[in-house]
């Protein structure tokens, strides 16, 4: 099964300024941002909602559960939301305010004012990384990217399993890409 592509500093920076760009940048910041710094599948985006995020007062959650309906799955999950997640998500908010209004809406919206489907959200990612020239990057990439960068840093691989939301160990693990250089600073640990 081929694997989604990582993205190095240089590119997730081209596709920052790619964003930065265009119409809409702080919500697809956002979409960028739930799929790198949050695991979210474009599924899960796609349903995502502001009561998940944003709680009664108009303050962004540290966590965010999503029921199984809003899953891949048959079973509910728990998102943990990162300072980097919680800035974003806070600085959409403040830029489109009437979220706030109703907050059973879907929490990315198209120009419309409509939520997006899973597919809305693959082809944003796929328009943003041909913009960006960045080759062989999907929708995955940052979930795959989500799981690889907490791997790498040393974490407990059944809290890296938990926090991915995978139901098998050894999915988790095809999410890690090795290298010689990982595998020599491994050893050295001995």
């Amino acid at each position: 099964m081929k694997q989604a592509k990582l993205l190095t500093d240089a590119e997730f920076k081209r596709l920052s300024a790619t964003i930065n760009s265009l119409r809409y940048a702080t919500r697809n910041h956002t979409i960028v941002a739930l799929s790198f710094y949050g695991g979210l599948r474009a599924v899960e985006i796609s349903n995502i909602c502001v009561k998940d995020v944003v709680d009664e007062f108009g303050e962004v959650k540290d966590t965010a559960y999503l029921s199984a309906q809003k899953t891949k799955g048959a079973d509910g999950c728990t998102v943990y939301i990162n300072s980097k997640l919680y800035k974003q998500i806070k600085k959409y908010v403040a830029t489109y305010p009437s979220l706030l209004r109703d907050r059973n809406r879907k929490l990315i919206f198209s120009a419309k004012g409509n939520g997006f489907t899973a597919q809305t959200i693959v082809n944003l990612f796929q328009r943003l990384y041909k913009l960006s020239a960045i080759e062989g990057a999907s929708s995955h990439s940052g979930r795959r990217q989500f799981v690889s960068a907490i791997a790498e840093k040393g974490i407990n691989a059944r809290i890296v399993q938990e926090l991915a939301r995978h139901k098998h160990l050894s999915t988790t693990q095809r999410y890690i890409q090795l290298n010689p250089t990982k595998l020599h600073n491994a050893v050295e640990l001995v």
